[in-house]
C-alpha cells in the first residue's frame, strides 16, 4: 500500500481529482518505466578542504577558541539562523557545494537560496544537488531546471516513473511498485567546500524558514565545521554514486520543464490557493500560487550569517547514516532482487567504519549506536545507555515494539523520559496522529511524559526560545518538525529521523551525535520552554485523558484533543483503526 500520509489533499485538490484520476488510468496503460543503462559519472567530495577561505575561517575560529576537539557545532534553532547559515555557505563556497534533500519547494525562500547556488556555479564552484523524487511534480518540478545550469549536476533519488504534471497520476502509474515508492531518501545536507555543513530536520521552503502564510514549522538544525563534515560528505557521495540516483537529464527534458512552467502559470492565474497531495512523511506541499510580494521581500531581505563571528562549540561527534541500500535497487521485471540488507554507517572525524564505531569514542555511545542496523535502531541502542534522563522531540511519534521495549528498559533503570510531539491540531498530516494516539494511554501508563505542541502560537519564537521568525500573533499555525534527542545532559542527537516505523524501516535518515554538555544544555533549555509554555501536557485522570494547558497561557485544561474540530476528531476515530502504524 502507498503511505496514508501521501493522500491528504485540500478541498481545492479534491475538485481536480476526477481529471487527475482519469489521466492516471490512461497512464497506467502505458506502464512507464525508469530509463535503463543510465550514465552516472562517479564524483566525490573535495579531497582536501584546506586552502579555501572557509577552511581558513574554520581554523581561525578553532584557534581563537583554543579548542582541543577539531570539529565545531552551532545549533540553528530559528529561521534566521537556519536560512542565513545556508545562504552564507552558498555565497562563501569556492570549490564545491553539495545539497541533499527530501524536498525543495519552488517558492520565495528557496528562490533566494537557489539564486545563490546558481551564482556559485557561475563563479566556478562545482555544485551537486541530490533530491528525493517523490514530490517533484507541478511547480515543484521546476527546481529540476538547475540540472541544465553550467557547473551544476542534479540527480533524483529513487525516482517515480511517469509524467510530472500530477502527483496522483504518478502514484497510480507506479502502483505496481508501491512498496518501493513509499521508501524515500529523507536525508538533509547542505555542504560547502567539504569543511562547513548543515544537517538536521529542515527541507528547503517557505514553511521551514518562517515565511509561509498558512503555517510554519518549528525546527532545529546544526551547523558543523571541521573534519566531521568530511564524514557528512562521504555520506553524500555514497548516495550520489548509488544506482538509485538518476541524472535529471535521463528523466526529463528542458522542453517538458518549460511545459510544466507554463501549466503552473496557467493554474496560478486560475486559482491562488491550490493544494496538493502530501509526501509520505506528511511534510506539506507548497501552494502552487505565486509567492506574495511580502514573501518575496522577506525571503530576499534575509541576510547571510556572518561566519566570522559564529559561536561554535568544539566537541567530539559521530555521524549516523543509513546506507542507500536501505532502499533496494531497481531490477528488471522478472528478475529477482539482490537482497541487499540495510546497514548503518558510523563515522567520527575522518574515521569510518560500517557496522562498527570508532572504539572508545563518545564514552562508548558510538559503539552502542553501531549495534543497530538503521539510524533509528542505533538510537534505540543508545537509549539503552541512558542513566538519568531522555528528552525527545519527534513530530511523528509512532513507537513500534522495539521502541517500546527500549523505553521500558530505560524506565526500569529509573530514567526519566519526556517526549514532545505534535498535537492533532498542529500536525500537518492529521492521519499520522492516529499512529501516536493509539499508543498514548499505554505510553502514559509506562511512565513516559507526553507533551503536544499547541498549534496556535504567538509566533514561532514562543515555541523554541527567542529565535523565532518574528511572526505577529495569529499570523500562522505552528507545526513541530524538529528531530532531537538529549540523553543525560551530555549527548545530543539532531537529525532527519522521526521516532516512528517509517524512519526505522523505510526512509533513509542521517543524524549527528555530539557529546557536549553545553549544547545539551542549550537544546534542553529550549525543549523545556517549549514543553512548559508552548505545549499541552497529557495526563490520565479518572480513567480518561486530560490535556493540561500550557503555563501562563490563560487557557483551560481540555478533555478532548485541543484546538481540533469535532469533525476531524470523529473522522480519525472512525478511520484510525484501519491505518497500520507502518504506513503512517
Amino acid at each position: 500500500m502507498i503511505s496514508l500520509k501521501a493522500f491528504h489533499p485540500s478541498a481545492t485538490a479534491w475538485r481536480r481529482c476526477g481529471a487527475a484520476l482519469f489521466s492516471a488510468f490512461l497512464f497506467l496503460s502505458a506502464c512507464a518505466e525508469l530509463p535503463q543503462n543510465v550514465h552516472r559519472p562517479v564524483s566525490t567530495a573535495l579531497a582536501s578542504p584546506s586552502g579555501t577561505p572557509l577552511a581558513a575561517l574554520v581554523q581561525q575560529r578553532r584557534q581563537a577558541a583554543s579548542a582541543r576537539n577539531e570539529s565545531g557545532f552551532m545549533l540553528l534553532d530559528g529561521p534566521p539562523a537556519a536560512y542565513g547559515s545556508r545562504l552564507a555557505l552558498a555565497e562563501g563556497a569556492q570549490k564545491t557545494l553539495d545539497l541533499q534533500y527530501y524536498a525543495i519547494h519552488a517558492d520565495a525562500s528557496t528562490g533566494r537560496l537557489l539564486a545563490a547556488v546558481r551564482e556559485a556555479a557561475r563563479r566556478g564552484v562545482r555544485v551537486r544537488v541530490l533530491l528525493d523524487d517523490f514530490h517533484s511534480t507541478g511547480r515543484n518540478a521546476l527546481v529540476m531546471r538547475l540540472a541544465f545550469v553550467p557547473n551544476i549536476e542534479m540527480r533524483m533519488f529513487n525516482p517515480v516513473p511517469g509524467p510530472r504534471g500530477s502527483s496522483l497520476a504518478r502514484m497510480f502509474n507506479a502502483v505496481e511498485d508501491a512498496s518501493r515508492i513509499q521508501q524515500r531518501m529523507h536525508n538533509k545536507l547542505f555542504i560547502a567546500d567539504n569543511v562547513l555543513g548543515v544537517t538536521g530536520g529542515r527541507n528547503l521552503g517557505d514553511a521551514y524558514f518562517g515565511n509561509a502564510q498558512a503555517g510554519n514549522f518549528v525546527d532545529m538544525d546544526v551547523l558543523a565545521a571541521g573534519p566531521i563534515v568530511q564524514d557528512l560528505s562521504r555520506s553524500f557521495d555514497a548516495y550520489w554514486n548509488n544506482e538509485r540516483a538518476y541524472p535529471v537529464q535521463s528523466l526529463v527534458t528542458p522542453k517538458e520543464l518549460d511545459a510544466l512552467r507554463d501549466e503552473a502559470r496557467s493554474e496560478r492565474d486560475k486559482e491562488t490557493n491550490t493544494g496538493a497531495a502530501r509526501p509520505p512523511d506528511g511534510e506539506p506541499r507548497p501552494r502552487n500560487a505565486a509567492p506574495t510580494a511580502e514573501q518575496q521581500n522577506r525571503a530576499w531581505d534575509e541576510k547571510p550569517m556572518d561566519l566570522r563571528t559564529a559561536s561554535f562549540v568544539w566537541a567530539p561527534a559521530v555521524v549516523l547514516v543509513d546506507k542507500p541500500a536501505k532502499i533496494p535497487a531497481d531490477t528488471p521485471r522478472g528478475v529477482a532482487g539482490t537482497g541487499k540488507a540495510p546497514g548503518l554507517v558510523v563515522a567520527q572525524q575522518g574515521q569510518r567504519r560500517t557496522g562498527a564505531a570508532p572504539r572508545g569514542s563518545l564514552d562508548g555511545a558510538a559503539d552502542a549506536a553501531a549495534n543497530g542496523d538503521t539510524v533509528v535502531e542505533g538510537l534505540l541502542q543508545l537509549i539503552g545507555q541512558a542513566q538519568r534522563e531522555l528528552l525527545i522531540i519527534s513530530p511523528y511519534f509512532v513507537p513500534g515494539p522495539d521502541m517500546k521495549k527500549a523505553f521500558a528498559s530505560a524506565l526500569a533503570r529509573g530514567v526519566r523520559i519526556r517526549v514532545l510531539t505534535n498535537s492533532l491540531a498542529s500536525n500537518d498530516a492529521p492521519v499520522a496522529h492516529v499512529g501516536y494516539a493509539r499508543h498514548r494511554e499505554e505510553l502514559l501508563a509506562m511512565g513516559i511524559g507526553l507533551y503536544e505542541l499547541r498549534s496556535e502560537q504567538a509566533g514561532l519564537g514562543s515555541a523554541f526560545g527567542s529565535n523565532g521568525s518574528g511572526s505577529t500573533p495569529g499570523e500562522s499555525r505552528s507545526m513541530l518538525h524538529s528531530k532531537v534527542l538529549v540523553m543525560d545532559g551530555r549527548l545530543l542527537v539532531v537529525g532527519s529521523m522521526n521516532l516512528d516505523l517509517r524512519s526505522q524501516l523505510q526512509n533513509t535518515e542521517i543524524a549527528l551525535l555530539i557529546r557536549s554538555n553545553e549544547l545539551c544544555g542549550a537544546a534542553a533549555g529550549q525543549i523545556e520552554t517549549a514543553m512548559n509554555t508552548g505545549s499541552w501536557r497529557v495526563e490520565q485522570s479518572n480513567g480518561r485523558l486530560v490535556w493540561r494547558a500550557p503555563q501562563n497561557s490563560g487557557l483551560e485544561d481540555s478533555t478532548t484533543e485541543p484546538d481540533a474540530s469535532a469533525g476531524l476528531r470523529l473522522l480519525l476515530r472512525l478511520f484510525g483503526p484501519f491505518a497500520p502504524d507502518r504506513l503512517l
